[in-house]
């Protein structure tokens, strides 16, 4: 039976009991919404649906998603990259809303909001981890709400990266790579980490991902039969890359000695990530220079927009000009869905009619 009882200025206190039940209470302004409250619940009671949403009424969201962070990031291989976006997610506005109150019309205002500031993939990627929280709320912390990410509308996916590196492109990156100490003990024009022109001349021969290529270690490296054993990708499965004589080479120049142990490139993502920005902003500089040195009007394409996963799709572009069927390909890059490759093949029609005779 419900009783509502005034606590004080607009503080109306209602409370439900039953056999069988917890016990149910909330707080409201006014009277009538403390009873409409109440008789929903009881309503639910009678009919055997009722739905413990106190659990829901008083967390927020971000209480959960720095939960989410804590407890389950740390076991997923993406926690780096999913930390950063859930960080930002608890900045976001939607982090003070308690989740009963958390509705499929306040995440697509927060929807168009961000994508005011950040791409249609970011804002999708986002979307998923806030799903993630959501679900994972349900189904174990005692969190009893529909999903609302279910009835919003997600970005539309923005059209795949064609971007490929010309000649002139590609010599002048690996020359703002390429540096070292010199015999004053100071850094040359270079970069300055000595691992990342390797790293890069690697992606471009193999397709490996960063992440692949920052796990490789020297004992799963057999420069005799030309091939890396990739313990664990992205796709959650092992694979094995065969290595060009180019690739090997890189490798060899590593570990002269063949003794060397550990990590093939010991170095941060995020270190990667800064020192190849860094030579990219570099090899633009230059290239500006010695175009105002010759009096010619750059390019301003030239080097722009340029990232380190690019080198995956341009080593993928390359290979698929060698490996004229898809399985070869997808078994060096690591594509689990076929369709993903189609774009690197442009055969010509003749050529097919020459193979069908």
């Amino acid at each position: 039976m419900a009783s509502i009882i005034e606590r004080g200025p607009l503080q109306w206190q209602a409370q439900v009991r039953r056999k069988g039940y917890p016990t149910q209470t909330r707080t409201f302004e006014t009277k009538v919404e403390a009873e409409k409250w109440a008789r929903a619940v009881e309503s639910e009671f009678d009919r055997g649906i009722y739905i413990d949403r106190s659990e829901a009424e008083k967390t927020t969201l971000y209480d959960l998603l720095k939960r989410y962070r804590e407890e389950i990031s740390p076991t997923k291989r993406g926690q780096t990259i999913e930390t950063l976006r859930l960080g930002k997610l608890m900045e976001s506005s939607l982090a003070k809303y308690k989740m009963a109150a958390l509705s499929s019309k306040l995440i697509a205002e927060w929807r168009d909001g961000r994508l005011k500031e950040v791409s249609p993939a970011t804002v999708r990627r986002e979307i998923d981890i806030l799903s993630a929280v959501i679900n994972q709320s349900r189904k174990e912390w005692g969190i009893h709400i529909e999903n609302p990410i279910a009835l919003i509308r997600r970005p539309a996916s923005s059209k795949a990266r064609e971007r490929r590196l010309l000649p002139e492109e590609e010599a002048r990156l690996l020359a703002a790579l390429d540096g070292g100490r010199g015999e004053n003990g100071q850094f040359t024009t270079g970069a300055r980490n000595q691992w990342i022109k390797p790293l890069v001349l690697l992606a471009l021969e193999t397709a490996m991902r960063r992440g692949e290529l920052l796990a490789l270690t020297w004992g799963n490296v057999d420069l005799k039969d030309q091939i890396a054993h990739l313990e664990m990708t992205k796709n959650g499965e092992s694979r094995t890359v065969p290595l060009s004589r180019k690739a090997v080479s890189v490798l060899r120049g590593l570990n002269p000695k063949g003794k060397a142990k550990g990590a093939v490139f010991p170095i941060s993502e995020n270190a990667l990530k800064l020192a190849f920005s860094r030579s990219v902003e570099r090899a633009r500089r230059t290239y500006e220079e010695d175009c105002a040195k010759s009096r010619m009007e750059p390019d301003a394409r030239f080097l722009r927009d340029i990232r380190l996963h690019d080198m995956r799709h341009e080593a993928t572009s390359r290979l698929a000009e060698k490996l004229d069927n898809v399985l070869e390909l997808s078994a060096v890059t690591g594509h689990k869905e076929l369709r993903m490759l189609k774009r690197y093949y442009h055969p010509r029609a003749k050529d097919l009619a020459k193979k069908l005779g």
